[in-house]
Order: C-alpha cells, then structure tokens, then sequence
C-alpha cells in the first residue's frame, strides 16, 4: 500500500473555502441539474428501445439520432463543469446531489472541507478515504485551518 499523498491543486483553509463558495454554488447547481436530466433522458431512452431494434429504415431513427447526440452533447457539457471545478483546486464528489471537496490541512494531515448543494457554508470534513458517510461536522481545529 502507497504511503505518497495525493497532489492537490492547492489546498483550502475553511475561510478561503467559504469565500470560493459562491461560485462554486453556482457550477455545482449547473451540475446537478444538468446530471439530473442525463440520467432522466438516458432512463427513457432505455426504455424506448427496450427490445427494440433501430434500423434507419425505423420511422424514429432520426429521433433517436438526435436525442443521442443531445445526450452526449450534454455528457461533454457535464465534464466541463468537473473540470471548471478542478480549476479551482476543488472535486466534485456527487453530480447530482452537487457534493464537492475542497482538500484542507487540518492537524498536519490533508483533509476534505466537504459542502453539498443546498447548504449555506462548509460545515463538514471527511478524511481523503472517508467519503461522504464518513461526513464530519468542523470542530474548533479544523475552523482555525489546521
């Protein structure tokens, strides 16, 4: 097993975190809502064509064709917002649900300040291998940045 630190962009203090919230709200809604439409688009698709065959002599197939091309068009679209996110040193955790991670210092080891959509600051830590269940509220040590 690997004892090397992952690399970070950068890391957060709590504060740092909150003031990149606002915009990182605004990315994280876009990304949620439009995660949310992907996975309601590709559930219908599926069941539209649920044992059927498509041929292109299929009256729907340039239908289909295009609803295929919206959805990857999308898919793209849904990676942008990911990566706009890794720009700013932070990892989107949940599309839909919009969690995001901002990696932190906190008692000599890095840590995730962790939000998610809907609440009005960063609350909550986990540690890197924790994930959302192993949710945190902030305590004084990791308020103060480490």
């Amino acid at each position: 097993m690997s004892k090397n630190k992952p690399a970070f962009r950068r890391l957060f203090t709590l504060e740092e975190a909150n003031m990149r919230l606002p915009l990182v709200r605004a990315i994280a809604c876009d990304l949620s809502t439009l995660a949310r439409d992907l996975v309601e688009r590709r559930q219908r698709l599926d069941s539209l064509l649920a044992g059927r065959k498509v041929s292109s002599t299929d009256v729907y197939s340039d239908e289909l064709a295009e609803m295929f091309k919206a959805i990857e068009r999308d898919t793209k679209k849904l990676e942008e917002y990911v990566d706009e996110l890794q720009e700013l040193g932070v990892e989107a955790k949940g599309a839909i649900d919009g969690l995001i991670d901002f990696p932190s210092m906190m008692d000599g080891r890095v840590v995730y300040l962790c939000w998610k959509l809907g609440e009005s600051e960063v609350m909550h830590w986990h540690e890197l291998d924790a994930g959302f269940v192993g949710r945190q509220p902030l305590g004084v040590s990791a308020a103060m940045g480490g």
